[in-house]
């Protein structure tokens, strides 16, 4: 049926290619996620005010968090070609795509982790000090539970950013329905193609926010 309407298409190749994209997708946020986490940890904890007030490394995270979201995704790859061909032994593939796409999403992350846990209330966090609490309990028992639904909303808007992400990775090689479309796609004029890999990469996101929006809802207790 697909075939007749886009004779150019040929499913074999689609099916790869979608399967390239969730598997660059998924891990890259499994990366994100606990880098994010402790990129907003500490920022969180280091700012004024903080259990662990300290300028300057707040400074350093800051700063860090904020090239690296500055840097357009596409410029980013391109920087990071040594550090993954290091890293992966290849530039090429959906391996070589997920030190940028983790080094590219997980800053971004890190700062809605950071307002996350700015909106805990100030109160519970200073009745588990006054009770003797340490950072490690105030952490993993007061901060990360009580800003769980931000953090999944947080981490739903970043997984549909890393699958546009995982779209211009493709462009330069790395794989799934960006390559796809490009390659055997725009470069050959066959634009049915380019056509069916948007439609599946709208489904994608449509699935992982209906995902966490359904997670975010069922673990607000508010």
């Amino acid at each position: 049926m697909l075939t007749n309407l886009f004779p150019a298409l040929k499913l074999e190749e689609l099916w790869q290619a979608t399967y390239e994209t969730f598997y660059m997708t998924i891990l890259a946020l499994v990366g994100t996620f606990i880098f994010g986490i402790l990129l907003g940890l500490l920022l969180y904890l280091t700012m004024r005010g903080g259990i662990w007030e300290n300028k300057f490394i707040n400074l350093i995270v800051a700063s860090f968090v904020n090239i690296f979201r500055a840097i357009p995704f596409i410029i980013l790859i391109l920087l990071l070609f040594p550090f993954t061909n290091f890293l992966m032994g290849t530039i090429r593939g959906p391996n070589a795509a997920l030190p940028a796409l983790i080094i590219g999403a997980a800053p971004f992350y890190g700062r809605l982790v950071e307002i996350a846990l700015k909106e805990v209330d100030k109160g519970v966090v200073e009745a588990s000090k006054a009770m003797g609490a340490k950072t490690r309990t105030i952490i993993f028992r007061v901060l990360l539970p009580e800003s769980m639904p931000a953090l999944i909303s947080g981490i739903t808007v970043t997984a549909i950013a890393l699958i546009g992400y995982t779209a211009m990775a493709g462009v330069i090689g790395a794989g799934g329905l960006g390559n796809y479309a490009y390659y055997f796609g725009f470069q050959r004029r066959d634009f049915d193609v380019v056509l069916v890999c948007t439609i599946v990469i709208v489904v994608i996101v449509f699935i992982f926010q209906f995902i966490g929006d359904y997670i975010a809802n069922k673990i607000d207790k508010r």
